[in-house]
């Protein structure tokens, strides 16, 4: 059975887990963890300081190490705040792969709360119908709202512990005009995304990361029974009485760790406010995060858990229908340039030889192709192209958005080349691809080309010269369809080396 390794390169610490397939399951083999703190310098400088770099790239080759004992077939590895907001993050993920073999893949704040709540609500048993989870960094605060474990809203804000403390706290204990203003800010993150947040009802807070859990530790020491849930009450008592103390004084409070004590004040302060301003009544922590995401998203991938399979793919699919919404689509008309794609693409196998994953990527690039009109339609297509690469598609990887966006790049008279940009800005094995993606959803277009449903049921006969194209009329009257259809041919022809024959059933 295949062996998973996910490695989460955050803000504050980097952290390893490896798994095993067993039975259809992940069984946990090894974990491994340390502060690397690489995400301190950028909140002053907006660089990666050299010393913690060395110090990181040291950590991933111990992490290496055990990947090779344990005999890891596939390892992930993604980076996170720091990483993102760095001007020098190229070199490090340089330094990164000379040292490991390993390409670093940079997240966005979005991708990665879905990958956390991805591992929460695999692992967690949630009853409550809405859920708001929290994960607080070292250098964004993911939050997460959803209902029976389907994302319905997501905003990554730059509220990370480590963040904080270096742009706020610069006495021990800090003073009251450092928290006043510290408290200030994170109001004024929160208000901006309040009223969201604030759409229906959440029946439960849900709690994940270093300082959710040194506070439900902290509290379950002073209550004296084990709980993982802090009520707010206790919360808002516990963060006073932190911010009073000094670094010493808050190593000594039990559940605090020694590193977690230099960084505790703002990550409480987070909590106490989030709970203050939206009236939660507490939170729950639960240990599982990142990691926990990407071995489930491996897992899906691997094709071992069809169920998980169906929820990251409906994941997808809302996260476009939702982007052709905001953009005005017509939604019918892009559905059914949609279906005729995947009629296509079946029957065109033997022709276009695309790999499996890029039937999906057609469906998104079929309801998106008209975004740029939204923009203007002069140069629509180049707007979309822009509007795509640039928005987050929840689920699709940097790779597979830049694909789709250059598939919808060349929908309209311009035809894909070697320099254009948006070529440029994919993988070499997927430029050989996207000519042929493209020109599937150029013949899908043509046969809606009149955006009236009158063409169902395209089938085709593959020969070796020629591919018979027979289609149903719903309606006579299909000329204007046949007519944007016929203007493909000679493309067809460059590209497929097939003359292109169109008939009716």
């Amino acid at each position: 059975m295949p062996v998973f390794a996910a490695i989460d390169i955050g803000s504050n610490s980097v952290r390893l887990k490896i798994a095993r397939l067993v039975r259809r399951r992940l069984k946990i083999l090894h974990e491994d963890r340390e502060v690397t703190r690489l995400g301190e310098s950028v909140f002053q400088s907006g660089m990666l300081d050299p010393a913690t770099m060395e110090h990181t790239v040291k950590v991933l080759r111990r992490f290496h190490k055990a990947t090779q004992q344990f005999g890891a077939d596939e390892v992930r590895v993604v980076a996170t705040s720091a990483t993102r907001d760095a001007r020098n993050s190229a070199a490090f993920m340089q330094w990164v792969h000379a040292a490991t073999g390993w390409r670093v893949q940079v997240i966005s704040g979005l991708e990665e709360g879905r990958l956390i709540h991805l591992g929460v609500t695999t692992h967690t048993d949630i009853k409550a119908g809405r859920m708001l989870l929290i994960d607080l960094g070292g250098g964004s605060c993911e939050l997460t709202v959803s209902t029976k474990r389907q994302i319905d809203h997501m905003v990554s804000l730059p509220l990370g512990a480590v963040r904080l403390t270096r742009d706020f706290l610069l006495h021990d204990p800090p003073t009251q005009s450092e928290v006043e203003r510290l408290k200030a800010f994170i109001q004024e993150e929160i208000v901006r995304v309040e009223p969201e947040l604030r759409k229906g009802k959440v029946n439960a807070t849900i709690a994940t990361s270093g300082t959710p859990a040194a506070l439900a530790e902290m509290w379950s020491k002073q209550s004296k029974r084990p709980t993982t849930t802090v009520p707010r009450e206790a919360l808002l008592r516990m963060t006073k009485k932190l911010t009073m103390m000094n670094v010493t004084q808050r190593r000594a409070v039990k559940g605090i760790g020694p590193k977690r004590a230099e960084i505790i004040i703002p990550g409480a302060w987070v909590f106490s406010e989030l709970l203050t301003r939206l009236q939660l009544t507490n939170f729950r922590y639960v240990p599982y995060g990142l990691r926990d995401g990407m071995l489930q998203q491996m897992l899906a991938d691997y094709g071992a858990e069809q169920r998980l399979g169906k929820r990251l793919a409906s994941e997808r699919a809302n996260s476009v229908f939702t982007l052709a919404s905001h953009y005005n689509i017509d939604l019918r008309h892009g559905e059914r340039v949609r279906e005729h794609c995947v009629e296509l693409f079946k029957a065109l196998q033997s022709v276009h030889h695309l790999p499996s994953e890029y039937l999906e990527m057609l469906e998104a690039a079929s309801l998106l192709q008209e975004v740029g009109s939204f923009v203007n339609r002069a140069g629509r297509h180049r707007h979309a192209y822009y509007i795509v690469a640039h928005s987050e598609l929840l689920g699709y990887t940097p790779r597979e958005r830049k694909v789709i966006a250059a598939i919808v790049r060349f929908v309209g008279k311009s035809r894909p080349t070697s320099d254009t940009p948006a070529m440029r800005a994919i993988p070499a094995a997927d430029r050989l691809m996207v000519p042929r993606a493209a020109m599937l959803l150029r013949l899908s277009r043509a046969f809606e080309q009149g955006r009236r449903g009158v063409v169902t049921d395209i089938r085709a006969t593959v020969r070796a010269e020629r591919v018979l194209m027979k289609f149903r009329e719903k309606a006579p009257g299909a000329e204007l369809e046949t007519w944007a259809v016929e203007k493909e041919k000679s493309y067809f022809r460059e590209l497929f080396g097939r003359e292109l024959v169109l008939a009716t059933t």
